[in-house]
């Protein structure tokens, strides 16, 4: 928890930097001059020594897909491993924030740096506005020491970059843990998964379950050619058991090949299969829990683990342990 002495500054675009446009706010280049004349008024003995670099093309983070994620893996593994660098902060929009924030934690496993991603609900110049605070705050923590890992930073507050989610889009404090329960064993890092591994984009879906779902949804959404996909399931792990169309749909899928991953659709659930005989009933056709992960980490994870190139049982192993405190207080 040193302080960083070669801190990277990474810009992806999102409303921090924002200016506007004939067509409204838009993503604009030219944010470390800026960040140089803010801090020309902040104490300079708080903050570390630190370079900048925008990750072209800037981007509103709407827009982000796991490409960009891919993108900034290898951009942070390049500055920490051939530049040098011992801590990077990424600044990024708020509408994806926490998937980058938890996609990251598992393409970086094992990373000994930590990595910290901060952005704001109003751009920066704004009176009053959450800008400045975020992104001086999270060099501030930085400065402070910083476990290594993946964080993020927001309204003051200092989170775990797979447990939180962004629950608000009309305040500052957007940013939270949700309190869901973490019970898994958590385990050592295999090579197979941690941030040396080589990672190729994979096609993955989210579907949650609700009264109207049809088994001929579900077909549709296989035919795409998904590798994996994450079941939002009721309460602690319940769903449609007796629609005998849907469960032959799901039993299939997993015969093929397909990882389907299940986590709660309640803020403060977990998947528990066996609490229930329709939980029980979705284990059988091969859903394997994910606990209490947030559907950002659960994704996050499931990407990084199909991206690569694990077997089927191999990525139903991981999912259900503990790799970097997603699914462990």
């Amino acid at each position: 928890m040193a302080t960083p002495e070669k801190l990277l500054v990474l810009y992806t675009g999102g409303t921090i930097g924002m200016q506007m446009s004939a067509d409204g706010l838009a993503p604009a280049s030219g944010f470390e001059a800026r960040m140089l004349t803010q801090q020309a008024s902040e104490n300079t003995s708080e903050l570390p020594q630190w370079s900048f670099r925008e990750l072209l093309p800037l981007i509103d983070s709407a827009n982000m897909n796991p490409g960009h994620w891919l993108a900034l893996r290898e951009e942070i593994v390049t500055a920490v491993e051939t530049h040098g660098h011992d801590a990077v902060l990424v600044l990024h929009g708020t509408d994806t924030l926490a998937y980058s924030a938890a996609a990251l934690s598992f393409l970086l496993l094992g990373l000994d740096v930590p990595v910290v991603l901060t952005g704001a609900m109003q751009p920066a110049g704004v009176a009053g506005g959450d800008a400045w605070p975020n992104l001086f705050g999270a060099m501030r923590a930085l400065h402070r020491g910083v476990t290594p890992g993946v964080h993020l930073y927001f309204n003051g507050q200092l989170l775990h970059g797979a447990r939180c989610s962004k629950l608000r889009s009309d305040a500052f404090d957007a940013f939270q843990v949700l309190p869901r329960q973490r019970q898994a064993e958590h385990v050592a890092i295999s090579a197979l998964i941690d941030y040396r591994q080589a990672r190729e984009r994979v096609n993955l879906a989210v579907l949650p379950l609700h009264p109207a779902v049809q088994a001929g949804h579900l077909s549709a959404l296989l035919d795409s050619g998904v590798k994996g996909v994450l079941l939002e399931c009721y309460g602690s792990g319940t769903g449609p058991a007796g629609d005998a169309e849907l469960m032959a749909v799901l039993r299939d899928a997993h015969a093929r090949g397909v990882v389907l991953a299940a986590i709660s659709q309640c803020a403060q659930g977990h998947v528990q299969f066996g609490v229930y005989a329709a939980g029980s009933r979705l284990a059988e056709v091969g859903l394997v829990s994910c606990g209490g992960m947030t559907r950002e980490a659960a994704l996050g994870k499931l990407f990084a683990l199909l991206g690569a190139g694990l077997t089927q049982t191999e990525v139903e192993h991981w999912l259900a342990r503990d790799l970097c405190g997603e699914m462990s207080d």
